[in-house]
């Protein structure tokens, strides 16, 4: 599923391409279970709205809509295999293709979503997502977040109704630049400790979204481009290598059903 940098991408360059466009038509495919809200309705919401901005929140792609009636938002979750394309309409639409949208400077927005998981739907009240931003976060916020919580750190990352956004890749990646072993209790670790999660996960999201996210599965930007950001991982999907830091092999365990990879010398 993409996380925080690769939603952010995505986002940002179908900002770039699509903003202050007014949405022509729409066309939804007949799966229903692509639709949180139904066909009839994000047709009716999206068709002559107006595309003010598109941005991220959390792990979803939301769109802000100035209509006559009044403001809306277009609701993109991604899911596992779910593509935000900006595509010319003489280019072959793709298998899976579940929603077009017809846009006045003459491109359509697509999205295509081989399994399904992914969910569109439209709402009026701002969407704010289920947790915390982690790259906004104050530190004392931060810290708040994990007192007395006796699940493993790694855990308590994943969680998104505490930090919206954070997923496997850029826990593993930030525990490592931490120093923490991902099965610590998060209600356990010292003010020193969460200081320098908060700032490695920072660094690597940001790193992450500078590099156009992590391309290990499906994932790509709203020109249909892999990003280069699995290059830089240190430990994640690594099981077996040598550390770049200490020549460790990373080791791999499960932690909550999810597959988690650490370096048992650099981190404590």
């Amino acid at each position: 599923m993409p996380e925080l940098p690769e939603v952010e991408t995505i986002a940002n360059g179908v900002h770039a391409r699509i903003r202050g466009q007014a949405i022509r038509s729409v066309w939804t495919s007949n799966k229903p279970q692509t639709f949180k809200s139904s066909p009839e309705t994000i047709a009716e919401t999206l068709t002559g709205a107006r595309i003010e901005r598109v941005h991220r929140v959390g792990k979803t792609v939301v769109a802000d809509l100035a209509r006559t009636s009044g403001p809306a938002q277009f609701i993109i979750h991604l899911g596992m295999t779910g593509r935000l394309l900006v595509s010319a309409p003489e280019t072959p639409i793709p298998p899976h293709t579940h929603a077009i949208l017809k846009l006045s400077g003459g491109q359509e927005l697509r999205f295509v979503d081989a399994r399904r998981f992914g969910r569109l739907s439209v709402q009026d009240a701002a969407y704010t997502g289920p947790g915390s931003e982690p790259l906004t976060i104050p530190l004392e916020d931060f810290i708040a977040l994990f007192r007395n919580r006796k699940t493993p750190i790694k855990a308590a990352l994943l969680n998104q109704s505490l930090l919206h956004g954070v997923g496997n890749i850029y826990a593993d990646e930030a525990l490592f630049h931490a120093g923490i072993r991902p099965r610590r209790h998060a209600g356990r670790l010292t003010r020193a400790e969460l200081t320098r999660l908060r700032a490695a996960l920072v660094k690597v999201l940001k790193k992450a979204i500078k590099l156009g996210g992590s391309s290990v599965s499906d994932y790509v930007d709203a020109d249909g481009v892999a990003g280069f950001f699995q290059l830089h991982h240190y430990v994640y999907s690594r099981t077996g290598e040598p550390c770049r830091t200490c020549g460790t092999p990373i080791e791999r365990i499960v932690i909550g059903g999810r597959s988690t990879h650490f370096c048992p010398t650099c981190q404590r």
